[in-house]
């Protein structure tokens, strides 16, 4: 029986993952997973040896609670907090993975048989650890709190840190029989990656949290792997295995959308050394609402490119009302979105999923980079860094080397912002600088009310 439902628990968290590839079956991926969790957890409860009504009770009451408090979160948080969410979660997935570590020797007593099974649960703690501290360090990154600035001795802190595991490990594994003292060894192991995960984060860019974001939640996935391995429970080995290969995966794509090396990522540095130009040295020249709606009327080719701002401003529905409203005049628009674009991996294709927005109109960066002049208008909506054309041409900035959508190509860019600040990475946008490019400054939404009015008028 147990068999049996472990086969269906591991069949569905497979079909879950595969549904949440496509943006119109990841409500249904997350649904079938989730299933496939229950499932799993109530067949191990009945099934197994200490199996009691009082047991399976305690599971659902918990489980109830748990599906009351992620439904009452889930409504109140805002898509623009989304990454400080998922932030939040990878961190409780490798907090789980430490305190089932711990449990096992301090909560239960029970000692490993092997160097085997103490090397597993070693590394169920190391990895939970840094997961969760690395990824509270994340959450308040993103949620804008006040933080150490990146120093060169958080760098020295934690390689001294992870010095430090590593001759802990290799003390154990070199032991000629199994230490007496291991419960003091696994909390020492403990703290330590705790500490590492703190001092790990917080050198990493803000530029580079997408990426960030993306390796810790592979952490949680091995974490919770190990944990399988430790407990014996096929579900989690597989669930570990899952996140954990599809969050390194995406770091690795992640990387290669940046033309970034992983090593360079977590060293907390840019290739660049700074811009030095102060945005305030720049002369922007700006349109109006009412211009840029002229503007869009008689082109033949737009291109909407969606950045943070556009999350901030929850303009993805007028985007879609836009994109409709020319599509009746002729008008064929496309969206276009870099793979680092807002705080997390496919924080823009959510939205804009959210939105309706057919998946057809939605284009890759490397799609349409060589076609770039094609496109008569293109509407920048709060996106900064991603279309910066310093990331190609000027060494001294802090994003040079990374891939650019070639908004500049176009024959006329209108960037949408709210003020004249530099964008996540700190870098001076050299776009402002070019003929072809107008700053509509406002509200996202109210300046896409307004064009789409004045459309109609048209």
């Amino acid at each position: 029986m147990l068999v049996l439902a472990y086969l269906v628990a591991t069949v569905g968290l497979v079909q879950g993952l595969k549904y949440m590839g496509d943006p119109a079956k990841a409500k249904m991926g997350n649904l079938v997973a989730a299933a496939a969790v229950l499932v799993a957890l109530v067949a191990l409860v009945a099934v197994t040896e200490k199996a009691s009504t009082a047991n399976l009770l305690l599971l659902l009451v918990m489980m109830g609670i748990g599906t009351l408090i992620g439904n009452i979160w889930s409504n109140r948080v805002a898509m623009t907090a989304m990454p400080q969410l998922v932030s939040i979660f990878n961190g409780l997935g490798g907090a789980c993975a430490l305190v089932l570590g711990l449990n096992q020797v301090y909560g239960q007593g029970t000692l490993v048989e092997d160097k085997l099974g103490g090397s597993v649960l070693l590394l169920t703690n190391l990895f939970g650890a840094v997961a969760f501290t690395g990824s509270m360090i994340a959450y308040w990154k993103l949620d804008g709190r006040k933080l150490p600035r990146p120093a060169r001795t958080q760098k020295l802190i934690a390689q001294a840190l992870l010095g430090l595991v590593v001759i802990a490990f290799g003390y154990y594994l070199l032991s000629p029989a199994e230490p007496a003292h291991f419960p003091v060894l696994l909390l020492a192991v403990s703290l330590a990656a705790l500490l590492y995960g703190v001092y790990f984060a917080l050198p990493v860019g803000g530029a580079d949290m997408p990426v960030m974001i993306s390796l810790l939640n592979a952490l949680s996935g091995v974490a919770t792997l190990m944990a399988g391995l430790v407990f014996h429970d096929p579900v989690m080995i597989i669930g570990g295995i899952l996140v954990g290969a599809t969050g390194i995966i995406l770091t690795l794509q992640m990387c290669v959308a940046m033309n970034r090396s992983l090593t360079g990522v977590l060293a907390g540095k840019f290739s660049g050394s700074g811009a030095a130009q102060a945005v305030g040295e720049q002369e922007l020249t700006s349109i109006t609402a009412v211009e840029t709606a002229s503007l869009l009327a008689f082109s033949k080719q737009v291109a909407v490119v969606p950045g943070y701002g556009m999350a901030v401003a929850q303009a993805q529905r007028e985007c879609f009302a836009l994109q409709e409203l020319l599509r009746q005049q002729g008008v064929d628009l496309h969206f276009i979105i870099h793979p680092v674009a807002g705080r997390m991996p496919g924080h823009m294709n959510v939205l804009l999923a959210e939105a309706n927005i057919p998946y057809s109109s939605v284009k890759e960066m490397s799609e349409v980079n060589s076609t770039m002049e094609h496109y008569d208008t293109v509407l920048v909506i709060g996106a900064n860094d991603v279309v910066n054309p310093a990331a190609e041409n000027d060494p001294g900035s802090p994003i040079y080397g990374m891939p650019i959508i070639r908004a500049y190509k176009a024959k006329q860019v209108i960037v949408m912002k709210r003020s004249t600040a530099k964008g996540y990475s700190g870098a001076v946008n050299t776009l402002f600088d070019r003929q072809n490019c107008k700053v509509l400054f406002g509200d996202a939404k109210a300046s896409l009310e307004e064009i789409i009015n004045e459309l109609k008028r048209i």
